[in-house]
């Protein structure tokens, strides 16, 4: 029996020093992205799972805009390290938005009555694992990642920008791009007060 799966979890971290130096083609990485949120399970099979792929001029725009939307909100004495923290997200190379489309919640909503408070909460399952499949494949390329969510601060700008539907509801981006340094050592809680096991 392989540990490929688990050795893959290990290698996939919080990564904050990127570059724009991707080990694979841009291609690669699309379709990568695209693969892994094609093969991500959703409930009912629902494919809620929405994406803007950013890269080069248009991954910096992204981080842009952010920046414009919290200059009005983050006190000018404390915006130079806001904006140092958002170049650090535009050296990457490239970012993935990730979006449930809102129709297809309440398209299921409507089907299956009996079930309609649940449709909202398996559709945030749903873009969790999407994102979390598409952090292990891109880690498994060789490529950093980190997850952040300016959402919904940047809505409006986002489907301004991009012609995205207004059903799209956005639910966090990542960034990726070459490792520029590795994430620190990871510290993890005492597995009695997180697990419990009945046999």
């Amino acid at each position: 029996m392989s540990d490929n799966f688990l050795a893959l979890a290990k290698q996939r971290r919080t990564i904050y020093a990127l570059g724009k130096d991707l080990p694979v083609a841009e291609d690669v990485v699309i379709e990568t992205i695209k693969e892994a949120i094609r093969q991500a399970p959703s409930a009912f099979n629902s494919q809620s799972s929405r994406a803007l792929i950013l890269l080069g001029k248009e991954h910096v725009k992204f981080w842009e805009l952010t920046r414009e939307q919290l200059r009005k909100i983050v006190p000018q004495e404390s915006f130079k390290a806001t904006s140092d923290k958002l170049d650090g997200f535009a050296a990457a190379a490239g970012s993935v938005l990730f979006f449930e489309d809102q129709d297809v919640v309440k398209g299921l909503q409507e089907q299956f009555a009996a079930y309609a408070d649940n449709f909202p909460i398996w559709s945030e399952h749903s873009t969790g694992i999407a994102q979390y499949a598409v952090w292990l494949a891109l880690a498994e390329k060789g490529i950093g990642a980190n997850l952040q969510h300016y959402n919904p601060l940047v809505d409006a700008d986002v489907q301004r920008s991009w012609n995205i539907p207004e059903n799209w509801k956005l639910r966090g981006h990542m960034n990726f791009g070459s490792i520029v340094a590795p994430a620190g050592e990871k510290a993890f809680m005492d597995d009695d007060k997180r697990f419990v096991v009945a046999r």
